[in-house]
Parts: C-alpha cells; structure tokens; sequence
C-alpha cells in the first residue's frame, strides 16, 4: 500500500487489561491511481465492534473492509455523500451476514472515518468512536457520539462532566448493523480545512473513555505519531484498560511536504 508525500501516519491496536480478544479494527488506504487520488484521496477508518467475542470481530472488520472497498470504487467526486452511502452498504452486510448466521446475531460496530482529499477533511461516524482535530493547544472533537448520555449532554439533562461518568455512557443509540432497515450515520456537512500542523485523532471508547483530552492533548504535542499513540495506549492500560483500545493519528504536513510513515 502506497502512502503519498504530505502526512505523518501511525495506528495501534491493544486488546487492553481484561477483555480476551480484540474486537477493534482500523484501515487506511488512498487509491493507486492519481486521478482517482485527486478525487478521494486518503481514507481512515475505525471500528469498534459488539455482540460477542466472534460477532464483534467479524462486524468491525466486515465494516471497515466494505467502507474501504465501497469508497474506493464509487463514481461519485463526493467524499461526504460517498462515505454515507458506504455506511449503509455495510449496515445491510452486516445484518445480512447476522441473518445467516445465528450465532453472532448481535453483532454490529461503531466506525469513523475521514477523508482528507489535498487540505480538505470529510468526516461520517455511528456509534461512540471518536474523530477529534488537535490545532496548536486546541484540541476539538469533530464527531457526536450516539449514545445515551449525549443526548442527554445535548438536551440539557446532563453536563458533560455528569456524562463522562455516567452509568448507562456505553450504551448506544445508533450503530452499523443495528436493528433497523437503515443506519443512521452523521457526515461533515461541509470539509473542514486543514493547515499543516494540525492532527487528527480518530479512536475507539477505550481510549477517550479512560484518557481525558487535557491527556490526549499533552501526549500528542511535541511526539511523533508513533510515539503519541505508544503513549496514548500506555496510559488508558495505566488507567485499568477495560476495555479494547485502537487508535489512528494522521498529521497533515501540507501538500508537497516529505511524508513520514510510522507505525505503531
């Protein structure tokens, strides 16, 4: 897999301190050839999966395989309709494959993904994972969770430290493979442009549910991506790690800039 010039990469995966098997799952790709490139450029993507040791695993991957495939081979120059659409290419595979196959019929997957087509980022999530955007000593979350507390958190019911807390915060209101007809996932309603420097932290619970972003923002300031995401995982296991811990780290260097690639 080829990785063009202009960003800094790295990704890590931990099954965590008490779970047997890891029901995460990450991907990146960009297309092989320039002018299919132009259009769609770079893709990142997590899952987190549910509904069981071999359900969970078999949902995130099968999530993030068909997002992958689906955005690669659509028409369209949209990268904000493409992803949507590729998000309910995987919602009805996955309840087809739970269909047939009763014993991981609870399966489904949270996933988030970005596009950053030259400087422009698009962005589609369901579920609780998170894409956040680090610039300077800024640290912003792009995506909302569905779940339970942030509807509560955006009606007013809660605040946002209540939430961080909250009993019923693992619970989710939306996810691919869920029992409905259509998913309903979230998309940038516009790209979110980007200046060389800024970072984008996509993770799973297991990281942002442990690591506060006061952590996040100090541990990948000053690091390499690699070393940020070694630390970052380091330090959710250092707070019990519960629970499996994925994370990706894109650095946009700028258009034209040397890319470095490392991977955790």
């Amino acid at each position: 897999m080829q990785i063009r010039p202009g960003i800094e990469l790295a990704n890590l995966s931990d099954v965590g301190r008490a779970r047997e098997v890891n029901e995460d799952y990450f991907g990146y790709v960009e297309p092989d050839d320039d002018e299919s490139y132009a259009q769609k450029g770079r893709l990142v993507i997590i899952a987190d999966g549910m509904g069981g040791y071999e359900g969970g695993q078999l949902a995130s991957r099968l999530a993030v395989e068909t997002v992958r495939e689906t955005y690669l081979a659509a028409p369209s120059a949209d990268p904000a309709a493409t992803l949507l659409d590729s998000f309910q290419i995987a919602h009805h595979k996955i309840r087809q494959f739970a269909r047939e196959h009763a014993e991981v019929e609870q399966m489904g997957t949270t996933c988030t993904a970005a596009v950053l087509v030259g400087s422009q980022l698009y962005f589609a999530n369901i579920g609780d994972s998170r894409l956040y955007l680090l610039r300077g000593m800024e640290l912003k979350q792009l995506t909302q969770d569905d779940s339970y507390v942030n509807k509560m958190v955006l009606s007013g019911m809660l605040s946002r430290e209540e939430a961080e807390t909250h009993p019923s915060r693992n619970v989710l209101t939306a996810a691919l493979g869920s029992n409905t007809e259509n998913a309903t996932p979230s998309a940038s309603k516009s790209p979110e442009p980007l200046v060389p420097g800024d970072t984008l932290l996509l993770c799973t619970d297991g990281l942002h549910g442990l690591v506060s972003a006061q952590e996040m923002l100090d541990l990948v300031n000053g690091h390499t991506a690699s070393e940020a995401c070694q630390e970052l995982v380091s330090l959710a296991n250092a707070h019990g790690g519960p629970d499996n811990i994925t994370v990706q780290i894109v650095r946009y260097l700028g258009d034209g800039l040397r890319q470095t690639r490392v991977t955790g």
